[in-house]
């Protein structure tokens, strides 16, 4: 089922499963249902635009603290339902989640003080590099020369993105390396604690800890009437468009492989992109697009 088949090998990011699946397939292909590829293309629309209503909102802390309660509380019944942990998951889920504390912390204090079309790109595309890296040097993983190709495009991709100029975003690329290092960090831990609950209750248990801590900080931080403020309809659909992002993927790795399901989802940062433009009126000129062009067809290679 797309709760339980498929959580076993789709963490949040799948280049680690794509690592045990190509071996165990022997490097063949099959192809992709449309299906899948609607379900995957849609959890990349669905994904830029969470991240697109907390980048446009008044107060980015306050409104990821509301989207992350809601998300918690509105699919508590869906994770009650199909509740399936075992004992040794307590670990993992509690590291996961201390990882995407800090990951929300600086996403949303990145959509303050910098450009989400430098912020995003950077996160999504070098996180899959830094998980690669981690188990080829670590884990004892191998390589193949797409993978060496595709770190190679997203390498070139975050210098367009960076910005050749004389003034190039440093700020936004500081965030978008350090939320990328939290988001491979939280995806080595997941790849290990899956294996001990279904996808939908190990992604509860991830988030609550982050949603009740991160949303305690706030309040203290900035008072109970700044959570007020941003507890309307963009706030709302975020929290809903987190869980939904992850259940749409789930969906298509119920119907076709890893691999191929990992790469359309990393259209994610073209369309984030182009948001940003369109939505946020950021600048992004024609090296920005490219940029998050060659990340997102870098971080395919290194999904196929």
């Amino acid at each position: 089922s797309v709760f339980s088949g498929a959580s076993q090998a789709a963490p949040r990011w799948a280049i680690t499963s794509v690592m045990r699946a190509r071996v165990a397939s022997g490097g063949k292909t099959t192809p992709v249902p449309l299906s899948a590829f609607l379900l995957a293309l849609a959890a990349a629309f669905v994904h830029a635009t969470w991240n697109l209503l907390l980048a446009r909102a008044r107060d980015p802390e306050a409104a990821a603290a509301v989207a992350l309660v809601v998300s918690v509380i509105a699919f508590a019944p869906v994770a009650g339902a199909v509740w399936e942990a075992e004992r040794d998951v307590w670990p993992y889920a509690a590291g996961s989640g201390a990882l995407e504390l800090a990951y929300f912390a600086l996403l949303a204090a990145a959509y303050r003080r910098a450009g989400l079309s430098v912020v995003y790109p950077l996160a999504r595309g070098l996180a899959p590099v830094f998980v690669l890296v981690v188990g080829i040097a670590v884990l004892g993983a191998g390589s193949s020369a797409g993978q060496a190709a595709g770190v190679c495009l997203v390498g070139a991709g975050v210098l367009l993105v960076r910005g050749l100029g004389r003034y190039p975003d440093s700020r936004g690329v500081s965030f978008g390396v350090a939320i990328a290092a939290c988001i491979a960090a939280y995806t080595l831990v997941d790849d290990r604690g899956i294996e001990h609950a279904n996808a939908i209750s190990y992604l509860e248990l991830t988030l609550l800890l982050p949603a009740v801590v991160y949303a305690a900080g706030v309040a203290a931080w900035k008072g109970l009437p700044a959570l007020g403020a941003e507890l309307g309809p963009a706030a709302v659909v975020a929290g809903l468009a987190m869980f939904v992002a992850y259940a749409l993927v789930l969906g298509a790795l119920d119907l076709a492989a890893a691999a191929p399901v990992a790469a359309v989802r990393e259209t994610s940062v073209v369309i984030a992109t182009v948001g940003a433009a369109l939505v946020l009126r950021e600048r992004v000129g024609p090296g920005r697009l490219a940029g998050a062009i060659l990340v997102a067809g870098g971080v395919a290679l290194l999904a196929v």
